[in-house]
């Protein structure tokens, strides 16, 4: 009983033309031509047809392992350190550290094989793509920046849920700002944009969501647009007396490089905190500044022009009077004025009649201090009177506003969602 031989489809092909040139109905040359082989070859295997009939034109490595196959036991030897340290890691954060951590170095593709094989990782299925406009960078470092709050769970339980405030430059890739806060708000930003402009200078533009921090937003027919809004938020008349513009994008794939950043950071920044321990806020605004030069190297590009278009601080630009929030008062007769469910008694050698109704300026500033001004100069006031007031927090605050209260009150609280299913009819 003769055995069944398994072939290619090109080995099948040489057997049919070595049948006939054996049998001399064709000639070497015209062998040649038909298989895309040269003559030398032809010989080769016309000897090894000859000798082994079709069995000896199978490839002689067919079910034996390739030169540069890995051994089985350093596969077992880089699953193992996988299993051990990188089990929720992608293949190729895996592969980065198996590099600079063990000294293995091997492909992406090779570590997404094993991985895929033992099970810790399965391969995704190609997404329907969305075509997008295409918008090019900007050409030079500085020109525009995007910023954004990323909120989530960094700590992996090891701390509450927090936000990520991302400042990413749109020419180069490059991160130019991280820094932990607990939620998107106006003095967060502040405090962030402070510590970049010291340390970068002004952007010309900050490319930002419609989030109230950046914008007023008003509501006609449902609908919100940059045409409805009636004035600045504090944040945007900060950044108009630092002479920075503010571009509001329509939608998260408009800013799209930020956005996609914070999916990275969300995945490699967890990671990398986790391997080093990291757990709070404070430790991990410690660390954002070697990571953002780690990502740098890896991620960021060229930009098209060497010019950076970052401006210095002018002596004129006094950050902790631009950076604060302002609001305008009008003093009673008796030179008080509310402020946040406070009455504020003002202090002033000057007779009282002299500034009844004055407009003055109440600053808050990052760290919630409060000064109140008159034509430019300080006045000293104490505090009369403090209401207790309900607390009105939007969606962005609700879960450190319910923090905040449970730890204040010693009781765990639980936010249930409604549910709006059917009832179950019989």
């Amino acid at each position: 009983m003769k055995g069944i031989i398994s072939m290619s489809e090109q080995e099948v092909d040489r057997v049919g033309v070595m049948q006939r040139l054996a049998a001399k109905e064709i000639k070497q040359r015209h062998a040649a031509g038909l298989l895309h082989i040269s003559i030398r070859q032809v010989k080769r295997l016309l000897k090894a047809y000859k000798a082994h009939g079709a069995k000896g034109l199978i490839h002689k490595g067919r079910g034996k392992a390739g030169n540069r196959a890995l051994p089985q036991k350093e596969k077992n030897r880089m699953l193992d350190i996988i299993k051990t340290n990188y089990a929720d890691f992608g293949p190729t954060l895996a592969c980065e550290k198996l590099a600079e951590v063990h000294c293995m170095h091997r492909a992406d593709e090779t570590v997404r094989k094993l991985m895929i094989d033992a099970g810790l990782w399965i391969a995704k299925e190609r997404k329907i793509v969305r075509l997008h406009q295409l918008r090019e960078r900007r050409d030079c470092l500085g020109e525009m920046v995007q910023a954004d709050g990323s909120p989530h769970d960094w700590f992996e339980g090891r701390s509450p849920s927090c936000t990520l405030l991302v400042f990413i430059d749109d020419a180069t890739g490059k991160l130019l700002h991280l820094e932990f806060v607990q939620s998107e708000s106006t003095h967060a930003y502040f405090a962030a944009v402070g510590y970049y402009l010291k340390k970068h200078g002004r952007p010309v533009v900050f490319y930002v969501d419609k989030h109230g921090v950046f914008r007023v937003n008003t509501t006609k027919g449902k609908t919100a647009d940059t045409s409805d809004s009636n004035g600045l938020t504090q944040f945007g008349r900060a950044m108009t007396e630092l002479a920075i513009g503010c571009i509001f994008a329509d939608s998260a794939e408009a800013k799209g490089r930020v956005e996609r950043v914070n999916q990275t950071l969300q995945d490699r920044l967890v990671k990398e905190m986790r391997l080093r321990g990291i757990s709070t806020m404070e430790q991990g605004n410690s660390y954002v500044e070697e990571f953002m030069k780690q990502f740098n190297r890896k991620f960021a590009v060229i930009a098209k022009s060497p010019v950076n278009m970052h401006r210095p601080l002018l002596p004129t630009h006094n950050l902790n009077e631009i950076l604060c929030e302002k609001h305008t008062r009008i003093l009673s007769k008796q030179l008080s004025l509310s402020f946040e469910n406070k009455i504020y008694q003002i202090q002033t050698d000057r007779p009282a009649y002299a500034m009844r109704h004055a407009p003055v300026m109440v600053q808050k500033d990052t760290a919630g201090s409060i000064c109140i001004t008159y034509k430019g100069k300080s006045l000293s006031y104490t505090i009369v009177k403090e209401q207790p007031r309900a607390e009105i927090v939007d969606s962005k605050h609700l879960n450190v506003a319910v923090d905040r209260l449970s730890a204040r009150i010693g009781i765990p609280i639980l936010i249930a969602e409604k549910s709006y299913d059917r009832p179950a009819v019989n």
